[in-house]
């Protein structure tokens, strides 16, 4: 379990640290009682085929054994960037409801997100500008946080570059140890977003098929989308907003006015378009110069943990 007395003083010290350099904008909601509010529900579904999941030869990257628990059988990482359905229901959309100034609660405690097996979880998540994110490694193999803002216009922005040490707790060279120990040492890592940019990109720098987004938000009025592609917020104070619909590789997303009535129920069907031709450079591929034999030394990498498909 984490000491979160010690998270805390992590957090304020980062925290007074950036505030030297920059200033987090004023925050405009206020938290007060909901009359007769109402519901926003649906389904973000995804408009064509899901494209092919990246690939990524283990061998280019470090720790090519323990980072294989979870790979296709072939030496190759996958990253499943799109989860759809049968049906085409979208898993991880973000949906946000922009230009309520009050309402519910807003809950202000600060994400967690695991490095574990060589994988970020989770894949997509919230936070709050001028707030942090925390980080806890579970290998036991050492990380590199690289943390970015972006925006389609202005591209990233580093926010941050910390090393993230290996897990001293983890049966370090028992390929079939579980992770039945407590985190090792926590990074926390403050967030302030330049005006205008919603998304918050983070990546391992040793390993480049660790990924994982989030979007800023200005009040609790948000959900992020399941298995199915369903959502649902609740508590909505009534009025027109806009709703936003957003998944970090299916371009700007979708933006709609909503009128949300008091004591109502709205459900809004929303299909996001699928990226068309080659998006990018990592696929899976048949070479030589890929083969474990180019290492020089005897490996094997086995998916103990999850193989992939």
């Amino acid at each position: 379990m984490l000491n979160r007395s010690r998270i805390t003083r992590c957090l304020a010290i980062a925290l007074a640290a950036s505030l030297c350099n920059i200033v987090p904008p004023a925050g405009s909601y206020d938290m007060t009682e909901v009359q007769h509010g109402g519901t926003l529900d649906g389904r973000v579904t995804l408009s064509g085929p899901a494209p092919e999941p990246k690939g990524f030869n283990l061998i280019t990257f470090p720790d090519p054994a323990y980072c294989g628990r979870i790979s296709n059988g072939k030496g190759w990482r996958l990253l499943h960037d799109f989860t759809v359905d049968s049906e085409g229901g979208l898993k991880h959309a973000i949906v946000t409801l922009e230009g309520i100034e009050a309402g519910k609660p807003f809950d202000l405690s600060v994400p967690l997100i695991e490095a574990r097996d060589c994988m970020f979880q989770p894949w997509v998540t919230i936070v709050r500008n001028g707030h942090a994110v925390e980080v806890v490694n579970m290998d036991p193999v050492m990380h590199d946080i690289q943390g970015y803002e972006t925006s389609p216009e202005a591209g990233a922005r580093v926010l941050f570059n910390i090393p993230l040490i290996l897990n001293q707790q983890h049966q370090r060279g028992n390929l079939r140890a579980i992770h039945n120990h407590a985190p090792g040492k926590s990074l926390v890592g403050p967030i302030y977003l330049n005006k205008g940019r919603r998304t918050f990109y983070m990546q391992c720098g040793f390993h480049a098929y660790m990924e994982s987004w989030a979007m800023a938000v200005n009040n609790p009025y948000y959900a992020i989308t399941d298995d199915q592609g369903t959502f649902k917020i609740e508590h909505v104070p009534p009025g027109t907003y806009q709703m936003i619909v957003w998944h970090p590789q299916s371009g700007p997303g979708v933006t709609r006015t909503i009128t949300i009535a008091p004591d109502g129920a709205t459900t809004e069907q929303v299909a996001l378009p699928a990226p068309k031709g080659s998006r990018t450079a990592y696929k899976v591929m048949e070479n030589p110069r890929f083969g474990l034999e180019s290492l020089g030394h005897p490996i094997e990498i086995q998916p103990l943990v999850e193989h992939q498909h």
